[in-house]
């Protein structure tokens, strides 16, 4: 027996990292929000690594915060150990990381959800969307529960018939044993949508009081307070160190002898793992030349012993994980308190999207997060925001929002996923994304704090405060260009110091800055400002200056994209109508229909030479379109 339990605007179904994002962006825009999970006890749950940010990722989690979003605050408020890494290379690689307190993490956010006014948190377990021609119009949950609502984003996860396999075992499960979702995946099947089989995985956790720390090496965190969000005031200065050590021969030989009884080489395992975050067994086999692998011991909060062990994830049997871990320096007594698994799951074709991660297949249903085909919390968390934003907007009758990749590493990770699809987990990169330079760590706000305001998410006095930021920039950059640095003794040794060449006549000061030896500080000594600018403002003004020409290629770059994103191809074009495509661009674009000529031109299968054709089509105005009929 089914009964009526509520009329919402937005649905959001579970509270991992993307369900978390788009419950609260959802909310704070102004639409009545519900979201459902599984297990309260699992709100924002860390699975598997308990960190936050690196490499691409500690951008995107910067980005969240500059459109409004929660996981910077959480993190900041939440974390044992803070580093900012690739701190010798250049500003677009540069990306913070901190270690999470995954407890403190889950707690801080589960009592944000909770206090938010808009959002209404449940415990439940969806079985079945509610269709009415055609258009997604709420959730039926296993007791009957009929929730309305105008909008639904699907957040899952890994539970979409979830399996654990660990060794010989395998049974129905989600992550950490929890209760999987069986019958939403088999009715999303029954709507038409093509879902695929992958798989990650997890680390054995140890009890720290059995680990020889002696025989590992520490790793700190930064002596310099840092920050995710733009809005952190306070810092944490009591940090908890990692540790590093290594596998031996021994672990290898181990390994080695037991492939048989690894899931992974049995059979087992039928779904396509990460290629970026691969199991100890895969890596002893592919890089079978390597002598040793780095293994990071990661302790998992303040108020437990568990140490994650970073670098072994693996599904081979308990007993063998026993053995395994007792050859790595400093793990010889070690006690295991969970094994490694690895966990299979559904997820759905993300060429079925949109970009603005509504679902093709159903009209206002989204999805967002591994249910995509990605990996990890932070891409969750970059789909999740951008999915809240655009089912609240259209449950309010208001333009969705589209960040480019030129906006956004966000951006990338959605046109990666709708224009390419993945054939495994996918894990964002700077390789991925051509206009890194332009996409960094630093200027998150200054890219995105516009979009935020507009769509409600920041506030009035934050975007003051960034509105003076901009300009205390503008200023000391235009300072720079035109004051003039003359050749005096004092000049001359702060040059000679850095092991910079003298100056033979006056220069200005921003021709000076862009010398590689140089740094604003150096500047600052030569030329006093009459205001004290911030560390941030001050960063701003040196990498756009020192990086002036690669940053306008860059822009040139984007303005010229810009011009084919502007060809829009419309919604109902028929492709088969157009002679001279290839017959696999054909198949690709009628698959994803692109929006424009720039996103038909990113499909893999589509040449230049279909691109022209297809330019050729559009100008010359004769558009056949399919038949609704």
């Amino acid at each position: 027996m089914s009964y009526q339990a509520g009329n919402y605007d937005v649905i959001v179904i579970g509270a991992g990292h993307a369900g978390c994002e788009a419950g609260l962006a959802s909310a704070r825009i102004g639409a009545k929000t519900l979201m459902i999970t599984i297990n309260l006890d699992m709100v924002a749950f860390m699975p598997c690594n308990p960190s936050v940010g690196g490499p691409a990722k500690g951008i995107v989690v910067r980005e969240i915060d500059a459109l409004g979003g929660e996981m910077a605050r959480n993190i900041d408020k939440t974390h044992i150990q803070m580093r900012m890494l690739n701190t010798g290379k250049g500003p677009a690689v540069r990306a913070l990381r901190a270690q999470a307190d995954k407890f403190s993490y889950q707690h801080e956010m589960k009592k944000t959800l909770e206090n938010e006014e808009n959002l209404t948190l449940v415990q439940g377990l969806v079985e079945r969307l509610i269709v009415e021609d055609g258009i997604c119009k709420g959730v039926i949950t296993n007791t009957g529960a009929e929730y309305q609502a105008k909008t639904v984003v699907i957040t899952t996860g890994t539970f979409l018939r979830g399996e654990i396999i660990l060794g010989e075992l395998k049974y129905s499960s989600g992550p950490n044993n929890q209760q999987p979702s069986i019958k939403l995946s088999e009715h999303l099947e029954e709507l038409g949508f093509d879902l695929v089989r992958f798989k990650t995985g997890t680390p054995p956790r140890v009890n720290s009081h059995s680990i020889d720390y002696s025989k590992t090496e520490i790793q700190p965190g930064d002596d310099v307070p840092r920050a995710f969000s733009y809005e952190t005031t306070q810092y944490i200065t009591d940090q908890l160190p990692c540790w590093l050590t290594y596998t031996s021969e021994k672990t290898h030989q181990i390994i080695d002898d037991n492939l048989h009884r690894s899931p992974m080489y049995s059979g087992m395992i039928k779904g396509t793992g990460p290629r970026y975050c691969p199991s100890i067994e895969d890596k002893v086999v592919r890089f079978n030349d390597k002598p040793r692998h780095q293994i990071f011991l990661e302790p998992e909060g303040r108020n437990t012993q568990e140490v994650y062990v970073q670098g072994l994830s693996t599904s081979l049997p308990e007993e063998v994980q026993h053995k395994i871990l007792s050859t790595i320096p400093g793990l010889e007594n070690v006690r295991m308190m969970r094994p490694g698994y690895a966990i299979e799951y559904d997820a759905v074709v993300p060429t079925q999207l949109w970009p603005t991660l509504e679902t093709k297949v159903l009209p206002h249903l989204y999805t967002a997060g591994q249910i995509n085909g990605t990996s990890g919390y932070e891409e969750a968390a970059g789909q999740g925001i951008i999915a809240g934003i655009n089912a609240a907007r259209k449950a309010l009758g208001k333009e969705e929002l589209i960040l480019s990749r030129s906006d956004a590493y966000i951006g990338v990770l959605i046109d990666d996923l709708v224009t390419k699809g993945t054939n495994e987990p996918y894990r964002l990169l700077t390789s991925r994304a051509e206009y890194r330079l332009l996409l960094r760590h630093d200027n998150a706000d200054l890219r995105l704090t516009e979009y935020g305001y507009n769509l409600g998410l920041i506030s009035e006095e934050r975007y003051q405060r960034f509105l003076v930021k901009k300009q205390e920039i503008e200023e000391e950059k235009e300072r720079l260009s035109n004051v003039i640095i003359k050749p005096t003794s004092e000049v001359q040794a702060i040059i000679r110091s850095v092991g910079g060449s003298e100056l033979k006549d006056g220069i200005r000061g921003a021709d000076l800055l862009k010398r590689p030896e140089m740094n604003y500080s150096h500047i600052k000594q030569m030329i006093k400002s009459e205001k004290d600018l911030s560390a941030d403002v001050e960063e701003q003004v040196e990498i756009q200056i020192k990086y002036e020409g690669y940053i306008e290629k860059s822009l040139q770059q984007v303005e010229r994209l810009k011009k084919m994103e502007n060809k829009k191809i419309p919604e109902n074009i028929d492709y088969d109508a157009i002679s001279g495509l290839a017959n696999e661009a054909r198949q690709k674009l009628k698959e994803v229909n692109p929006l424009s000529v720039a996103q038909a031109s990113r499909i893999s299968g589509v040449n230049p030479a279909d691109v022209s054709i297809l330019l050729v089509y559009l100008e010359q105005g004769k558009i056949a379109r399919v038949s609704n009929q």
